[in-house]
């Protein structure tokens, strides 16, 4: 992805990419319930599921974002779309959706029993400056010329300096905060005068190969593994110094360019706007994008620990990520801080029902794609 395109390869699954989580831990939501499923979508006469969907109305938001932004896209699932969106003014009754002439297809999960891996992205605001003054010492860099070479520096030689200082868009206060930024691919820039906030956009990497930093901290003792979150690497940082953050970031010599762009929506790889816990990025090759999910998503509480309780939303699949593959999503939890905390601890388990046409109302599932 590009331009203000967000950067899922990184984003997805931030947990798998910087802890290596252990797959099926028994606190993370996994059901278990279904019997076993052999194959990836398999058709139900309707989800065993309870409750109905939350989110309605950023379901229609996601909806009208695709017509606007991707005519194509939306005329292709525009029957889907039209179906969802009346079976959910009738109230989303899991049992009623065959009367709407929709199919369910439920997912097999990572287990064969149904349960689909759900981890967590979003778009951080970082505090930073024009100039280098103050606190504002980190540097944010654009994309420099390769004069020729495969590769650029690595990520320890960039934080010693040997990158021009004219490459340099912005002074952050925070050099964890640059690299969240950097693991999410793209973020908004607040230079604290009052104007509208710029948005860094992904303008490419140096060709280094990513190292979780996630992974270090558990290998040296520092995190347990279970313990393992966005939020256990903040609260690393917070209790040592900036030259021990330094040295444990440079453990990962992958480094992000970025380019500023004006105030713009967050899109995915569809090119279109994102509506936070309306969409998602999926694995193409199973899920191709426009395509409509129900989920059940797990809750959690503000430690990020599994309630035990779920939620049904609607979702769409707009957005792709490197580490996104098979019976697995990321799912956009928006903009600014409290996002970031969502979307940190978030790499649980629920279940997913692909949304389809029933033969004789619109298209076969994932006809002409």
């Amino acid at each position: 992805m590009v331009g203000f395109w967000t950067k899922a390869a990184w984003a997805g699954a931030v947990l798998a990419l910087l802890a290596g989580c252990a797959s099926r831990p028994t606190d993370k939501g996994q059901q278990y319930i279904d019997g076993k499923l052999d194959q990836p979508l398999a058709l139900v006469n309707q989800p065993n599921a309870k409750g109905h969907p939350v989110n309605a109305l950023d379901y229609a938001s996601q909806v009208t974002e695709i017509q606007r932004a991707s005519p194509r896209l939306f005329t292709r699932e525009q029957s889907t779309y039209s179906a969802v969106q009346q079976w959910l003014m009738a109230g989303g009754d899991t049992r009623q959706l065959r009367q709407f002439g929709l199919n369910a297809f439920q997912m097999e999960g990572a287990d064969n029993f149904g349960n689909v891996q759900f981890t967590g992205y979003y778009t951080p605001v970082v505090q930073a400056r024009y100039t280098r003054q103050g606190e504002f010492q980190y540097p944010i860099y654009r994309l420099p010329p390769r004069n020729g070479k495969r590769q650029l520096p690595s990520r320890a030689d960039i934080y010693s300096g040997v990158i021009d200082e004219r490459y340099v868009i912005a002074w952050s206060n925070s050099l964890m905060d640059n690299f969240i930024m950097d693991v999410q691919g793209s973020g908004y820039i607040d230079y604290g005068d009052g104007r509208p906030l710029t948005f860094f956009g992904y303008a490419g990497k140096n060709g280094h190969a990513y190292r979780s930093i996630g992974k270090v901290l558990i290998d040296r003792g520092e995190v347990k593994r279970e313990d393992m979150s966005m939020q256990a690497i903040r609260q690393w940082a917070e209790a040592h110094s900036p030259a021990e953050v330094r040295e444990l970031l440079e453990q990962n010599p992958s480094f992000v360019f970025f380019k500023p762009e004006p105030f713009t929506p967050v899109r995915g790889a569809a090119a279109v706007p994102l509506v936070a816990k309306a969409s998602v990025a999926s694995d193409r090759a199973l899920i191709p994008t426009g395509s409509t999910l129900l989920a059940e998503v797990p809750i959690l509480d503000n430690q990020g620990k599994f309630t035990g309780k779920y939620e049904m939303r609607v979702m769409v699949a707009l957005d792709v990520g490197g580490a996104i593959k098979g019976q697995h999503f990321d799912i956009y939890k928006g903009i600014g801080p409290e996002a970031g905390h969502q979307a940190g601890f978030f790499n649980h388990y629920g279940r997913v029902w692909v949304l389809r046409p029933a033969p004789g109302t619109g298209t076969p599932l994932f006809a002409n794609q």
